[in-house]
C-alpha cells in the first residue's frame, strides 16, 4: 500500500513475485496462474484469465470488511508465476501442472490456483490428494463428472472430479457440488456421481433451502479433514459474469456467492482455485473484475486455515 493500486507490474494482489522454487521456506500460500484452456469444449479464452485477474486483484486491499480476516497478517503470500503449460498437449499440461503444485506441497506452500478451463484441477487434486484423498467443496453450473466427451476424450474440463474420484485423491463421500443447473451430456454425468456418494446441491434446490442450510450440510459433508475448494465462475449468473466459456442462466448472484465463499471459514483447507475467467469473451473486463475479488475472499479463507493449523 505505499504506491497507488494502479502503479507498478500488476501481480495478484500486487504481492510480491518469487521464483517457485526458492519459496519454499519462505512463504505459506502461493498464488499461481495457470493459462490453459486446450480442454475445453465450448467457447475459448479461459487461457487469458489469469493474466486479466491478476489486473483486476491489484484493486484489492488488506482487510475483509466482513470478516475481519486481515489475510497478509495471517500467512506469508507471494506471486510464483505461471505453471509453464503447453498450449498444444494437454496430457502434457497435466504433468507440468501436477509436478509444480507436488513441489509446492513438498515445501509446505498452499497453492491457490487461477485457470485456465476447469481440467486444471484434476492435476492440482493429483498433486495435494497423493497421500491422503481430500474432500471437496466445489462451487459450479456443471457437475464435470463426464466419462468422457466426443470422440472418447478423458481429459477435458467436463471430466476433472471423475478422474480424480477413480485415482483415489477425491473421497466421494466428501465432495459437495453446489449451484449445478443447465443441461447435461448424459444423465450418467449426475447419476455417476450420485452413485459414487457426491452430494450434488441444484442451483433450484439451492434457492429453495436458502443458502444458510446448504452450507451447514456442506460443511458437514466435508468435516474436519483437509479439503479443496475450486471455484468455476460460470457458477455465477451470466448477468455477473458473461466471460466464460459455457454460461448458464440462473445462477448466483455476486452477493450469494460472497456470502457463500464467507461461511466456508473454518474448514481445514489445503488449497483452492478460481477457474474458467475468459476475458475476450467479457470486453467490460466485468468477469475479470468479479474473478479478483472472489480470489481475494479465496484467499481470506486459506489464510485463516494456515493460521489454525499452526501449533
Amino acid at each position: 500500500m505505499e504506491t497507488p493500486r494502479f502503479s507498478g507490474l500488476p501481480s495478484f494482489m500486487r504481492l510480491p513475485v518469487l521464483d517457485p522454487t526458492a519459496a519454499a521456506g519462505a512463504i505459506e500460500i502461493g498464488l499461481v496462474g495457470i493459462p490453459f484452456d486446450g480442454a475445453t469444449t465450448n467457447r475459448p479464452g479461459a487461457r487469458l484469465g489469469p493474466r486479466f485477474v491478476r489486473e483486476a486483484s491489484t484493486g484489492t486491499r488488506m482487510v475483509n470488511h466482513a470478516t475481519g480476516i486481515a489475510p497478509y497478517d495471517l500467512a506469508a503470500c507471494a506471486d510464483l508465476g505461471d505453471v509453464p503449460v503447453n498450449p498444444v498437449d494437454v496430457a502434457e499440461t497435466c504433468r507440468r501442472i501436477e509436478a509444480f503444485h507436488g513441489a509446492l506441497r513438498a515445501g509446505g506452500i498452499v497453492p491457490l490456483s487461477v485457470g485456465g478451463d476447469h481440467l486444471v484441477t484434476y492435476p492440482v487434486l493429483k498433486a495435494l490428494g497423493r497421500d491422503r484423498p481430500l474432500g471437496l467443496v466445489h462451487v459450479d453450473a456443471h457437475s464435470d463428472t463426464d466419462d468422457s466427451q466426443y470422440d472418447g476424450s478423458r481429459l477435458t474440463h467436463g471430466t476433472p472430479f471423475r478422474r480424480a474420484v477413480e485415482d483415489g485423491v477425491l473421497d466421494p463421500r466428501r465432495c459437495v457440488q453446489i449451484g449445478i443447473r443447465g443441461s447435461m451430456d448424459a444423465a450418467d454425468e449426475r447419476d455417476w456421481a450420485c452413485s459414487q456418494g457426491i452430494r450434488i446441491v441444484t442451483m433450484e434446490e439451492a434457492a429453495a433451502r436458502g443458502l444458510p442450510e446448504v452450507v451447514a450440510e456442506a460443511r458437514a459433508i466435508v468435516g474436519a479433514g483437509p479439503a479443496y475448494l475450486s471455484f468455476d465462475v460460470d457458477a455465477l449468473d451470466p448477468a455477473y459474469a458473461p466471460g466464460t466459456g459455457t454460461p448458464e442462466i440462473g445462477g448466483f448472484t455476486t452477493r450469494e456467492a460472497l456470502y457463500l465463499l464467507r461461511a466456508l471459514r473454518g474448514l481445514d483447507l489445503v488449497g483452492a482455485d478460481l477457474v474458467e475467467v475468459a476475458p475476450p469473451l467479457d470486453p467490460s473486463g466485468l468477469t475479470a473484475l468479479t474473478g479478483g475479488q472472489i480470489l481475494f475472499e479465496i484467499l481470506c479463507l486459506l489464510a485463516d486455515a494456515v493460521a489454525a493449523r499452526r501449533p
